[in-house]
This record gives structure tokens, C-alpha cells and sequence, in this order.
């Protein structure tokens, strides 16, 4: 690797050169989303929040249905009818307009599932007792517990069309194809999506995943905060986490509103391109 060249400038002198890829402008304004840290060098920020709000512009969007699952019935039972009025607002969406997707995972690791990865170590082997297992990788009652929750399960368009799949790992996108590019981001580039609204379980294992997974991919990431759950003490604290990161964490009701009544497509290729996997803008 070359050491780094002597000619990157620094951000003062940055600001004076012309670049195509932002509003200078705007860059120089100050940001209205961080806090300061008190006497801290630089006056350096110790909190963000997300400078966009989903009514800022025209979009494309998809809600993500995280594992979802019969097997984790027992902690979806307060946010379950959240989930159910998020699916519905996104199916009227989604029927007259283009630029609306939704997907569904499971979570389907299993104890002979042939793998045995990071996951597998961080876990620990012990605890795979089949009547009382402790190790989370591997809570698993059966092909039944796989099948989304019944009150918002896919219909058979919905699963024929491969919007229902399995993974084995934390984050949605982490399934892929035989080309090895990412399962879900392929479907939701086919229709150019910028924004992914997620619901689900668990908060601070697969939700936070994929919210991360999805920045980095480029598309803008909403987490409900009232439609994800977990089984550990972890809920404000994962909450908190992606508000203070990569998520605009929002309620049912400010979803639901969003798509109800300020809801407008944007054109393909506005804001996230489809060649670069950071999901920059084409051209």
C-alpha cells in the first residue's frame, strides 16, 4: 500500500477547491444534528442524530420484515400489531405506485447446518441442549418455527416472487446469490430502492445488522423503534445506538402517517446508484 500522498489537502483547504460531488454551499453551513462536547478539542461532536427526515425528498422504499418468524412468537407479541398496521400501509403503497417493496427473512442456523463461523466461536459450543438451549445461534423448534409470523405473512405473489427467504447470518443482505452478490440488495436495486424501513427481531442483534449493512450499502435506514423487539435487557441501548449512527429511528405512527398522507415517489438513480455496492450515485 503507497503511504499516503503529501498532497491531500486539509479540510480549510479542501473547501476552497471545486467538487463536483457536493453543494458547497450547504457544506459550509453548520450541522443542526450533533452536540458538542464541552471545552473538547475541536469542540468534537459526542452525539449525531439523522440530518434527513423521510418528507425531505421523493422516495424509493422497501420495509424489511426481520425474521419475523413462528419461532419468535413469544417476543413479538407487543409489537406484532404495530408490524401489522407498518405491512398494511406499505401493501396500499405499494399497490398503487411503483417504488415500494417488501421483504421477509428467517433466521434458520441450525446445530447441523454444515457451518461453523465467527458466530458459532463469539456463541460458544456449549448449551445446544435440545429441551432448554442457551446458545442463541441454535434456538430452534422445527421447520414450523421458520414460517413468518401468520399475521403478516407474505401472500404466495409475495413468496413466489422470492420476497421470502431464509439466511444464516445477522444482517438481511447476507444471503447471496451464486455470483456471489448480495440476495437482497440485487432485489431491491431491480427497483432502484433508496430507503429501507425495518421491523422485527431481534433489536440488537439481526435488526442492527442490516441497519448497518444497509448504510453501507447507500440506502437511507429507518428502524421502528415500536416494531422491533429482542430477548435481552438491550432494547434502548440498540435503539439508541442506531439513532445515534445509521438509522432514523421512528415510531409506527410516523410511518404509517409518512406513507398515508406525505408519501411521493422519487425517480430511479436520484440519489443511490446501482453499479458501486457503497451504492454512489451512477455516472
Amino acid at each position: 500500500m503507497k503511504p499516503h500522498s503529501p498532497e491531500i489537502p486539509t479540510l480549510k483547504e479542501a473547501l476552497k477547491r471545486p467538487c463536483k460531488h457536493r453543494d458547497m454551499a450547504l457544506a459550509l453551513e453548520p450541522m443542526p444534528n450533533y452536540s458538542k462536547t464541552p471545552d473538547g478539542p475541536n469542540e468534537t461532536p459526542i452525539a449525531f442524530w439523522a440530518a434527513w427526515d423521510l418528507k425531505d425528498r421523493p422516495r424509493r422504499i422497501a420495509l424489511l420484515l426481520d425474521d419475523c418468524q413462528e419461532e419468535y412468537r413469544a417476543y413479538a407479541g407487543d409489537i406484532l400489531p404495530n408490524i401489522v398496521s407498518i405491512l398494511a400501509a406499505f401493501r396500499k403503497a405499494r399497490s398503487h405506485r411503483d417504488g415500494v417493496c417488501i421483504a421477509w427473512s428467517a433466521w434458520i442456523r441450525r446445530f447441523d447446518d454444515g457451518i461453523s463461523n465467527a458466530m458459532d466461536r463469539w456463541y460458544g459450543p456449549r448449551g445446544l441442549r435440545p429441551d432448554t438451549p442457551e446458545n442463541a445461534a441454535y434456538v430452534f423448534t422445527g421447520a414450523p418455527g421458520l414460517r413468518p409470523l401468520a399475521e403478516i405473512a407474505p401472500t404466495e405473489d409475495e413468496e413466489a416472487d422470492g420476497w421470502f427467504y431464509h439466511g444464516k447470518h445477522l444482517d438481511m443482505f447476507w444471503t447471496f446469490d451464486e455470483d456471489g452478490s448480495s440476495y437482497l440488495d440485487r432485489k431491491l436495486k431491480a427497483h432502484a430502492i433508496d430507503t429501507i424501513v425495518i421491523v422485527g427481531l431481534w433489536t440488537d442483534e439481526c435488526v442492527l445488522s442490516t441497519a448497518y449493512a444497509g448504510n453501507s450499502r447507500g440506502y437511507d435506514v429507518v428502524v421502528v423503534e415500536d416494531a422491533v423487539a429482542t430477548a435481552t435487557a438491550n432494547q434502548k441501548i440498540a435503539l439508541k445506538v442506531a439513532d445515534s449512527t445509521v438509522a432514523n429511528v421512528l415510531s409506527t405512527e410516523d410511518v404509517v402517517r409518512y406513507l398515508t398522507s406525505d408519501f411521493v415517489t422519487g425517480k430511479p438513480g436520484a440519489v443511490k446508484g446501482t453499479r458501486f455496492p457503497d451504492g454512489r450515485k451512477d455516472g
